[in-house]
């Protein structure tokens, strides 16, 4: 997108002073009017949120999903430099003080190589070459990666204008997930470590001196320079555990980033709060969620599962949080993101085009009977719609009946959802599920007075509760609710005072032992290892599993729905 003279001036004057939201850039300021949460959203979604033409739509699919593996930001917070950290980490050195520290660092990390950082974040294996369709994505180079899904090597330019190349972990490492055998971008990571990288830093930089670090890994002066950046932006991120893995605490991160810097409209940057921070919410509490599926997105007018960002591109709004929890500048992070608009419209491109994973994909359809199936559906549109939106179904299409008969599709065809009919303006709901999500919010209302935020129309307002949200893709994307709290559709459909208390969470390797097809979700069995980090006790505050039962699924207590409604249901839900 070209920038007028007006949004030239503007970049001009951003270097030196301070932007208000009268001259923030055009661009920006027009694409507000389809973030707003006013935009009524059209039937269908909006997977082209930009409106492009069909050959560039291609092109800013393809480039924003290379986005999404290999982070843009070459201005982020968080840039170690990339080979002398592989070295410290690779080769065993001779010298014995040196083999001391590489050992006490290792040892400190809970880490061997390199190639175990990368493995224990969780990133998932690059699609094959065969893999197709919502399976497949573009490769770096024209080439499969051997590394993992969301890391990429960024190169960084420095005063002298030398280059110096560091790496950095991208949106990928928690949307990227495992489904029997494939990788789907889009799908929540169920085992994502993405914010314990931040805690362990945070543990072991203070031991890696500059000096030291030049002597053991190789590094030249300006890679020394790039983790001497590191380990400073680091001074003002503030960190928060997850409850238990598979959850995210970015959103505490960035609160408790806030509280190490100033008040001020550009947060500056303090070492006095630093050791003294500002007291906050997230100090003795948390707020913690699933990483969302991105083929949702497309629907909706409001964001995070709570909807409390009921205004600014939603893309833009991450990368914004996301460099306030990497401890970057926001007056540099402000540029960057005036003069890389086209940037942000390729990442939105890419999020909003996502389709879910089918789960005639990987089971076996034929044998569902088509009875059992319309009788879920009349189940759900009674029960579900007003909440989850409508779904038209090929199955009451003439047009795919007479193809059915004809032998023209097949009848895994035949269950395919042609239309979602979601809410044209996101609802926010209140059902009894765990509070502590959306209460954490309150804390984030202060992102309000950032002059980025109102630069580019990102705000923030609390709601009371949670957005019902559309349930394309509802098979792949379990456990559910927001926390993680309820392992399969057959316990959302129980009531809360019988639903599991505990279970184990697995990765989705094997279909036949790590998912329960009947009711889609984790199975439940006292033989399943357990896991002291991802073992699921909903007794725990913030792991809560009540909601979602009574006024659905209980009229006083009692069931309204049979069995064979419950078993209907799932089969429906399973096809959308």
């Amino acid at each position: 997108m070209k920038f007028s003279f007006l949004v030239f001036l503007t970049s001009v004057l951003c270097s030196a002073t301070v932007l208000s939201a009268q001259t923030a850039p055009k661009s920006i300021l027009l694409q507000n009017n389809i973030w707003s949460e006013n935009f009524e959203v059209p039937a269908g979604g909006r997977p082209n949120p930009f409106l492009l033409s069909d050959s560039d739509y291609a092109i800013y699919k393809n480039k924003g999903k290379l986005h999404t593996q290999r982070y843009p930001l070459e201005i982020t917070g968080m840039l170690p430099p990339y080979e002398p950290i592989k070295n410290f980490f690779d080769i065993d050195f001779d010298n014995p003080f040196r083999q001391f520290l590489q050992t006490f660092v290792k040892g400190l990390a809970r880490i061997e190589s390199f190639d175990d950082v990368l493995k224990w974040i969780g990133l998932q294996p690059y699609p094959l070459e065969t893999d197709t369709g919502v399976y497949s994505v573009p490769y770096p180079n024209d080439q499969r990666p051997d590394y993992g899904l969301g890391f990429g090597v960024i190169e960084k330019t420095f005063e002298d204008q030398s280059t110096g190349n560091g790496f950095s972990i991208s949106c990928a490492a928690c949307h990227a997930g495992r489904l029997f055998g494939k990788t789907v971008l889009g799908l929540s990571n169920r085992f994502p470590h993405a914010n314990e990288v931040f805690i362990r830093a945070k543990l072991v930089m203070p031991f890696a001196s500059d000096t030291v670090f030049k002597l053991t890994s190789g590094a030249s002066k300006n890679e020394a320079n790039m983790l001497k950046d590191l380990k400073s932006n680091l001074k003002s991120v503030g960190v928060n555990k997850p409850l238990v893995l598979g959850l995210d605490s970015s959103l505490a991160q960035v609160s408790l980033s806030l509280s190490l810097r100033e008040e001020d409209p550009w947060a500056t940057k303090s070492s006095f709060l630093q050791r003294n921070p500002h007291p906050d919410y997230f100090d003795n509490n948390s707020a913690d969620s699933k990483p969302a599926v991105w083929w949702n997105l497309k629907y909706k007018n409001r964001w995070l599962s709570d909807g409390s960002i009921v205004s600014g591109n939603p893309i833009f709004t991450n990368i914004l949080w996301n460099e306030i929890g990497r401890g970057v500048d926001l007056p540099e992070l402000d540029q960057w993101l005036q003069k890389n608009d086209k940037t942000i419209q390729e990442l939105t491109t890419a999020v909003f085009s996502m389709e879910a994973p089918s789960y005639s994909d990987f089971f076996d359809v034929s044998h569902l009977s088509l009875e059992d199936l319309k009788h879920g559906e009349k189940v759900f549109n009674k029960t579900c719609s007003g909440c989850h939106g409508k779904y038209e179904k090929a199955w009451n299409d003439p047009l795919y009946i007479e193809a059915l008969q004809s032998g023209k599709i097949q009848f895994k065809d035949f269950l395919k959802t042609i239309l979602v009919k979601y809410h044209k303006k996101t609802p926010i709901v209140e059902v009894g599920t765990d509070p502590m999500r959306y209460l954490g919010m309150k804390a984030l209302e202060k992102l309000n007075n950032l002059q980025i935020s109102k630069n580019n129309g990102t705000v923030v307002k609390v709601q009371m509760g949670y957005v019902p949200p559309p349930l394309v893709g509802i098979w792949a994307r379990w456990p559910y609710f927001h926390n993680n709290s309820v392992p399969s559709l057959c316990a959302v459909l129980t009531k809360a005072s019988s639903r599991p208390i505990t279970f184990q969470p697995v990765e989705a390797n094997d279909p036949a032992n790590d998912f329960d097809q009947e009711c889609n979700g984790y199975p439940l069995s006292d033989n399943i290892p357990k896991d002291k980090q991802s073992f699921y006790d909903t007794r725990k505050q913030g792991l809560s599993n009540s909601g979602h039962d009574e006024g659905i699924f209980l009229d006083n207590g009692q069931e309204i729905l049979s069995q064979y409604d419950k078993n209907s249901l799932i089969l429906f839900l399973k096809t959308l």
